[in-house]
Parts: structure tokens; C-alpha cells; sequence
């Protein structure tokens, strides 16, 4: 099982600039685990992940060959877009799956991987998620580069009565896809085991240390 330890921050506020910051001081980890021989592009992509008090912030770092946004409101397929996405599971069965495309918007769902037992977060909620989002082509004919900054509070995650992460674990995998690109890819942190693309598998989860 992988493991990942993320740093407590003082300094973790939703302004772009301070978060950009403290993005170039957190360790860089790497989405490189291709789980499926049938789709082996593999964009370049990395994280950086800490956490506060209040809330939890991840830096997702893309370059891909082309860039897909078709989708602009909330809870709407963002995975057939250029997207990014972080899973998390604070208990044995249930888990959060927060998904966005290259300018932000979000899809938000809560449940265990029954799609039956699953529910999509309000529009309400999943704006409290602050997002910032930079894209820049260098040239004609060369990769797409893009950012995306996502500042999640704390208390989105209210189902779990989740009220500090100071000191605890969670179960988490963080990926890169998109479904509707020319190149259909589908990349994660920790490794998955199955017949055909499916991210919704806590069982390949990481594990996620909060340290003090």
C-alpha cells in the first residue's frame, strides 16, 4: 500500500497568491501508475497536498497533449474534460470523490462505491471549494500546461463529523483523466487492479497520514 504524508500549514489561506506560494514549498509527488494496458497515455502530472485547521489544499500540475472544456457548471461530467480528481475516506466504507476540469468546475459526490448508495453534493456546496485555475501554450503544436489550486474546507466533509485532521489517516487516491479526449486516459497515484477503468475502488486507495 502506498503511503503519503501531508504537512500541516499555518500559512493555508484561499488567496491564489499565498496558496501558489505555498505550493512551491510542499514535496511533489507523481501520478504515474497506468492501470490499464488498453489507454497507456500518460500525461505528465504532479501534487502537492497540505492540510490546516480549516481546510485541505491540493495543487494539481498538468501538461497533456490537448485540452478539453466542455463542461461549466457544477456536478455536470467533468470527467470527459481535461480533469483532475481526489478521493478520500474517512471510515471504513464511505468516501468522497471530488473531480474538476482545467478552470475548476466541480463534481462532488459522497457514498461507498455502490452508485446506488451514492449522492451528489449541492451546487451550494461544492462553491464553498475555492478553485484557481492557470492554463498557458507555450507554442503552436507543443503540450497544454495547466494548474489547477482547490482549497476544500474542512467542513464539506460533514457526513463524516470530520471536525480536525490534526494526527489522523485516511484512505485517498488522487488521478488524472479524461474521457472524452482524443487520447482517453485514466492515471493514478496508488496502482489499481481491475478488468476496465474504474476509480471508484477504495480498496486501492493510499493511505494519507495528517501529521502535527
Amino acid at each position: 500500500m502506498k503511503t503519503l504524508d501531508v504537512s500541516f500549514s499555518d500559512e493555508l489561506d484561499p488567496d491564489k497568491d499565498l496558496l501558489k506560494k505555498l505550493a512551491e514549498q510542499l514535496p511533489t509527488h507523481k501520478l504515474d501508475c497506468v492501470s490499464w494496458v488498453d489507454f497507456p497515455y500518460k500525461p505528465n502530472v504532479t501534487f502537492n497536498i497540505a492540510y490546516s485547521e480549516e481546510a485541505i489544499f491540493v495543487r494539481f500540475d498538468v501538461q497533456e497533449s490537448v485540452l478539453r472544456i466542455n463542461n461549466y457548471e457544477s456536478n455536470q461530467p467533468v470527467y470527459e474534460d481535461s480533469c483532475v480528481e481526489f478521493f478520500i475516506s474517512f471510515s471504513d466504507q464511505h468516501y468522497y470523490n471530488l473531480e474538476f476540469n482545467a478552470i475548476g468546475i466541480g463534481l462532488v459526490g459522497y457514498g461507498t462505491n455502490d452508485k446506488t448508495q451514492r449522492q451528489r453534493l449541492s451546487s451550494e456546496r461544492i462553491h464553498q471549494i475555492k478553485t484557481f485555475s492557470n492554463i498557458s501554450k507555450n507554442g503552436r503544436g507543443e503540450d497544454v500546461k495547466w494548474s489547477l489550486m482547490i482549497y476544500i474546507p474542512i467542513e464539506l466533509f460533514k457526513e463524516e463529523s470530520v471536525s480536525s485532521l490534526k494526527g489522523r489517516k485516511a484512505m485517498a487516491n488522487f488521478y488524472k483523466c479524461g474521457d472524452m479526449l482524443p487520447e482517453p486516459h485514466y492515471i493514478s497515484w496508488s496502482p489499481i487492479q481491475a478488468d476496465e477503468p474504474n476509480f471508484h475502488l477504495p480498496e486501492y486507495f493510499g493511505q494519507v497520514n495528517f501529521n502535527f
